[in-house]
């Protein structure tokens, strides 16, 4: 399923690509408040020599992006959101612990048709990802659970649903690399390889 939903939204953006380009002016900026979901892939790899493999689960939290255009229609975007908290399961074992997490984005994007009803969005970036509040529960219970820190590719793509002049409705799809050594009472026994996608809707302000 997440494939496909993969799969429409590239296809709906690259139809847009074909429609007349307007300029997005350089040094106009934009606000997006919206509510995004970061869904892990299914395969999230194996602890102890690839006898544990593990789950993590999805999560929704409110989104916030800040974008400046550094050029006509070409602009370096930044995303946050209020941080995202998942349980983490061991396949036959069960929910064993959580983890919250913050992955701030950012991505040179560039702007199809800005001045049409549609506008297709298409970016590439970094991401860098930090784990906290880990707790254990269940076969892990009153145990020292840590994620290391993470750096990684992003690429996104979206589409905007003009609504006024300086308003838009967001449909976007992200794919970040997302790869966590975990540690078990100072113990490395693998690394969690979450590589989600992250899908939702905004209101992108312009200014």
């Amino acid at each position: 399923m997440k494939r496909k939903h993969l799969i429409a939204l590239l296809a709906a953006v690259a139809a847009g690509t074909a429609l007349p380009a307007a300029a997005q002016s350089a040094g106009d900026w934009t606000l997006g408040f919206g509510l995004h979901q970061v869904d892990p892939k299914s395969d999230n790899g194996a602890l102890a020599g690839g006898t544990l493999p593990l789950s993590i689960g999805s999560n929704a939290r409110p989104s916030l992006t800040f974008e400046y255009f550094l050029r006509d229609n070409l602009g370096l975007e930044v995303l946050a959101a209020w941080p995202f908290e998942h349980d983490i399961s061991v396949d036959g074992i069960g929910r064993v612990g959580s983890t919250k997490h913050l992955p701030p984005t950012v991505s040179l994007q560039y702007h199809f048709n800005d001045a049409g009803v549609v506008s297709p969005v298409l970016g590439l970036g970094l991401n860098y990802t930090t784990f906290f509040s880990e707790e254990t529960r269940g076969a892990l219970a009153g145990t020292d659970l840590s994620l290391g820190s993470s750096w990684g590719l992003a690429a996104h793509a979206g589409l905007d649903f003009r609504i006024n002049a300086r308003g838009a409705i967001r449909v976007d799809l992200r794919w970040i690399d997302i790869d966590s050594r975990v540690r078990v009472d100072g113990a490395h026994l693998g690394t969690a390889n979450i590589d989600p996608l992250v899908y939702g809707a905004a209101y992108v302000l312009k200014f």
